[in-house]
């Protein structure tokens, strides 16, 4: 079942600030990725080590150009892989975010970080950077699957991560679910595997395609594509299993014991201000959404002249169509009197309604099956216009 987080908390999540930190390098390009990474053999990678000194250079520039903001109730690094270029550079970056901006008294810090990047070292340079919570890219706990994934680590990797990082920190396991050739039990072992360790959370996506990855082309190729009846079985292993675990679910892919669901997350959803830095990175401040350049180069050569890398900036009706996307994914749900038309809107969604597929109570539309979440998005937007 989908169990609702607070709205009062999801209110309260909308007035905090948070920080976004993107660290794109990667060990190896996976597959189905789109994210703005740089990686081995991409290109301008040939010299990687000064590449990366540059880019470091530059994110402290753009932290520095931003007006004074304060405070800050989250930071999350991600990426991209954080935990690559090691705690020490992680703990240079929290540290100017709080000279700069001032990390409120018991914010949530958060880094991303690969399997393979974690050890012991790191963790205890993590904790003395003031990093207190970290999301591992474990993916799936089959090395056949994390083979077809494209990933550098192997489950034993992934097991050893999780064993250093519960017990010290608060920890979240990212799983991806319904890579061609996965089995139905192979599933069901890496959730159950996932869960043993009794993670703070937990996150599970279905593998997409995305348009310019390399499973894009492969499967435009005639390679197997994700099967959505498939994907959609092993979404309700997932959402079973976690609940079992006591686990809430508090949006469509993600869930966290009692008080740990992802600060920035739940401020990010649920239209929060946060300043965004790094490639490719997205911004919402002072009620714009704005975003950063995607090419490494003209990120780090834009700073490096003293101007800020802004590619552009989204208009309302767009920003009102991502607070509707990501509003219907909570388990809260999203205000309609946040939208004009919010009465036209509940009349055409009685059927979703009389279907069971939404309820709304006090203007608040949630969905229940959600798996409809972005169908009910799409639907919604279809009737406003």
């Amino acid at each position: 079942m989908l169990l609702p987080d607070s709205i009062e908390l999801a209110d309260l999540a909308a007035r905090w600030r948070s920080a976004y930190v993107h660290v794109p390098f990667c060990r190896r390009r996976c597959p189905y990725c789109d994210f703005a990474v740089v990686a081995p053999g991409d290109p301008h990678t040939d010299d990687l080590p000064n590449l990366t000194t540059r880019y470091l250079a530059a994110l402290h520039a753009e932290i520095d150009l931003q007006p004074d903001w304060s405070p800050l109730d989250a930071v999350n690094l991600g990426g991209g892989t954080p935990s690559s270029i090691g705690a020490a550079a992680v703990g240079k970056i929290v540290e100017h975010l709080d000279s700069r901006f001032e990390i409120a008294p018991g914010a949530e810090v958060s880094v991303e970080a690969n399997p393979e990047d974690v050890t012991e070292e790191l963790v205890d340079g993590l904790l003395g950077a003031g990093v207190n919570r970290i999301s591992i890219g474990v993916q799936s706990f089959d090395d056949e699957v994390l083979r077809f994934l494209g990933r550098a680590h192997t489950a034993e990797e992934a097991a050893a991560a999780l064993e250093m990082c519960v017990p010290r920190l608060n920890c979240g396991v990212d799983l991806i679910f319904g890579a061609p050739g996965e089995s139905l039990d192979s599933w069901r072992a890496t959730v159950t595997s996932a869960l043993e360790v009794y993670p703070h959370h937990l996150s599970a996506y279905a593998l997409t395609v995305e348009s310019g990855t390399s499973l894009w082309r492969a499967v435009r190729a005639g390679a197997a594509a994700p099967d959505a009846d498939d994907q959609a079985d092993k979404y309700e292993i997932v959402q079973a299993a976690a609940g079992d675990a006591n686990l809430v679910q508090y949006e469509v892919s993600n869930y966290a014991r009692p008080g740990f669901t992802c600060r920035y997350n739940l401020s990010t959803w649920g239209q929060g201000e946060y300043l965004g830095f790094g490639l490719g990175a997205h911004g919402h401040r002072d009620g714009v959404r704005s975003r950063n350049v995607r090419s490494v180069l003209a990120y780090v050569k834009a700073l490096e002249s003293g101007e800020l890398p802004e590619a552009g900036r989204e208009t309302p009706a767009e920003r009102d169509m991502e607070r509707l996307m990501l509003g219907v994914r909570r388990a809260c749900g999203v205000n309609l009197g946040e939208w004009e038309g919010a009465a036209e809107r509940h009349e055409g969604l009685q059927r979703l309604v009389a279907a069971g597929v939404v309820e709304i109570d006090r203007g608040r539309l949630r969905v229940l099956r959600p798996l409809l979440a972005d169908d009910v998005a799409a639907t919604v937007l279809s009737l406003s216009s």
